[in-house]
């Protein structure tokens, strides 16, 4: 398991964690949640060896092979298929001995190879690799490419291939989903469903991290804060902590105020000094609480369109592409005010093509397309990003919109979006991916439009960013046009979805769940694939060791849930005690006796806890050492 023990972790002089405490147990999926800046990606290099803790502990197990999705890729010749098997170095390392046995004719060796190779899954990496790029939206075509040929954001979907592809204990997975279309998060959901280890996964989509994770832990104010279930239940759990922390701050207040009176009142008075005295103390020893912080740092809202024509495009029978090649072709669309369509189709079937030519950067081969004169199109994709001006300001971008306007005015409207004080001013260079496409979202909606395209929004947000996009849309009276892989935010925004597939665009009559299993339905191919390479096996056989093998590690099953439920109880009786010793009247004279058996409960807790979990670890690594020794007799 993975141990954070009192760590304080510092990045130049920003303190990220300050006396953090967390556990992660082997085989658990946890989901890594809090604002940008806070030190997610620091704990991910902590865990992979490249940071170390300034103090405090960060325990993983030494045998642990730790996978994550590399942030550069080489412009090489490989193909994409090579650069995928390459990430698993150890296979590749016994490829290269083999070669060299077989050049010295070592008949031992290449044998001893051989079988170190089969072992290291070395005859079905392959068509592993080959699934895995398909599931992540490469064609059979794409796979033989070389790497240099593929943009910035196939590239990463190609080392986050090569992670996936490599065995690993602990899979590390920064934002997996940014640079992925909708039907691969689909895929890439199911594949970490079944991932047998460990799994840490940072990510602002909130329906990925629902379908994925069984834990939460959430970064704020320097300390590392643990949730069972979902993104979903950590939410409601949150809000109820956050009321109860409010609660308890007043109290907390009140409690000084009348410190406070008595001390002014009667510090002067000599029959009353010692008593004042007393209540100075006591105000120093009080630990200062700290209000709750729930407030997002975003709200913006879509000001009334100056008109809005009725329909604002219609199209009829219109054909579109580039140069000779038809993406679409028999086009029936209207949009009107009001309208909230989602657009679903596989990557590569033609979404983005019908955004440009609402956009009016591609123009119809053919058919009939008429755009009302009103018309004011709010147009974001992640290209756009591109055009912003690197040395100008946040502000300057707003003022260049409008010349009239006050500096006050725009500045407060930045505000909405995050761009504060002397943020407002800095350049556009150094921003985070994150602060442009704010910056974007605000031109945008600055220019009042009655038509809203949006390919992608939300890679780079965070997800109190997404949640003000979301309200926001919400109240927009325009019409909508939708492409996103944000499951949560199409679920939330859209009334209609249309599905593009095969040069069409058609209404599809169904929700989320009906397009998922729609992939499915028309190419199974992207969740089961055959492996031509793959030995037959006995499966009734191997079910039936499999039920032998449940039987004859029940009761040490039941032993280690039954620990992890105790040590669940014993966390949440250790929470309690030490929340009453915040209350500060324990520490008058009267109720020493309550203080004292408080205090000798914590330690009794902290003790059995301490037992339990070396207990705990001792039956975890039985079962471990249980299920290798299963898993090397059925491969046998």
């Amino acid at each position: 398991m993975i141990q954070i023990t009192n760590l304080s972790l510092m990045r130049g002089s920003k303190e990220l964690l300050q006396d953090a405490n967390a556990t992660i147990y082997p085989g658990h999926k946890v989901g890594l949640v809090g604002a940008n800046g806070c030190g997610k990606s620091s704990l991910f290099a902590l865990f992979k060896g490249q940071l170390q803790p300034d103090q405090g502990e960060c325990d993983l197990p030494r045998q642990w092979q730790i996978a994550s999705v590399a942030q550069e890729t080489p412009a090489t010749d490989r193909s994409a298929l090579d650069y995928v098997i390459d990430g698993d170095h150890r296979l590749r390392a016994i490829q290269a001995q083999l070669a060299e046995a077989e050049q010295a004719h070592d008949g031992e060796r290449i044998a001893a190879l051989h079988l170190q190779l089969e072992q290291a899954g070395g005859y079905q990496v392959e068509s592993k690799a080959a699934i895995i790029l398909a599931g992540l939206g490469f064609s059979q075509q794409q796979i033989s490419l070389p790497v240099r040929t593929f943009s910035g954001g196939w590239r990463m979907r190609l080392n986050l291939a090569q992670a996936l592809l490599c065995h690993s204990d602990l899979l590390l997975l920064d934002e997996p989903t940014n640079h992925l279309d909708l039907d691969a998060v689909i895929w890439l959901e199911r594949f970490l469903q079944r991932y047998p280890g460990t799994l840490i996964l940072i990510s602002h989509d909130k329906a990925f991290l629902d379908a994925v994770v069984e834990e939460i832990i959430h970064v704020e104010q320097q300390t590392l804060n643990s949730y069972k279930g979902n993104y979903s239940a950590f939410e409601g759990l949150r809000a109820e902590k956050l009321r109860q922390q409010d609660l308890q701050f007043q109290k907390q207040q009140a409690q000084r105020a009348h410190l406070q009176s008595f001390i002014d009142r009667f510090k002067a008075k000599a029959s009353k000094a010692k008593q004042a005295q007393s209540r100075v103390k006591q105000l120093e020893k009080m630990e200062q609480l700290a209000p709750a912080h729930y407030q997002s740092g975003f709200s913006f809202e879509f000001m009334p369109p100056p008109k809005l024509p009725n329909p604002l495009v219609s199209m009829d029978q219109v054909q579109v592409g580039y140069g000779d090649k038809i993406i679409l072709q028999k086009l029936q669309l209207n949009l009107v005010p009001g309208s909230r369509i989602g657009l679903l189709g596989r990557n590569g079937a033609g979404k983005s093509t019908l955004i440009k030519l609402l956009a009016e950067e591609n123009k119809p081969i053919q058919g009939q397309y008429v755009t009302s004169a009103g018309l004011q199109i709010g147009y974001f994709a992640q290209h756009q990003l591109e055009y912003l001006d690197p040395e100008a300001s946040a502000l300057t971008h707003v003022q260049r919109l409008d010349r009239l306007a006050t500096e006050q005015s725009l500045r407060d409207f930045l505000g909405g979006f995050g761009f504060r004080g002397d943020e407002a001013l800095s350049p556009v260079a150094p921003m985070s991916g994150g602060e442009k496409a704010r910056l974007v979202l605000a031109l945008l909606v600055y220019q009042k439009p009655n038509l809203l395209l949006l390919d992608e929004p939300t890679n780079h947000l965070d997800l109190d960013m997404r949640h003000a996009l979301n309200m926001a849309i919400q109240a927009f009276e325009g019409a909508l046009v939708l492409v996103s892989h944000d499951r949560f935010l199409l679920t939330s925004v859209c009334d209609e979805f249309y599905l593009v597939d095969s040069g069409q665009v058609q209404p599809f009559s169904g929700d989320l769940d009906d397009y998922k299993n729609w992939l499915s339905s028309t190419d199974p191919t992207r969740t089961e694939q055959a492996k031509p390479q793959e030995p037959k096996v006995d499966r009734k056989a191997i079910k039936r060791l499999e039920a032998e093998f449940r039987q004859r590690t029940q009761p040490l099953r039941k032993a280690i849930d039954a620990q992890e439920k105790r040590m669940d109880k014993l966390n949440s009786s250790l929470a309690d005690i030490e929340n009453q010793m915040l209350d500060t009247s324990l520490y008058e004279d009267q109720h020493k006796a309550k203080l004292k058996t408080l205090l000798e409960q914590q330690v009794t807790v902290k003790q059995e806890l301490e037992e339990l979990e070396l207990s705990w670890l001792d039956n975890q690594e039985q079962l471990e050492g249980m299920q290798q020794e299963f898993e090397a007799s059925v491969a046998d």
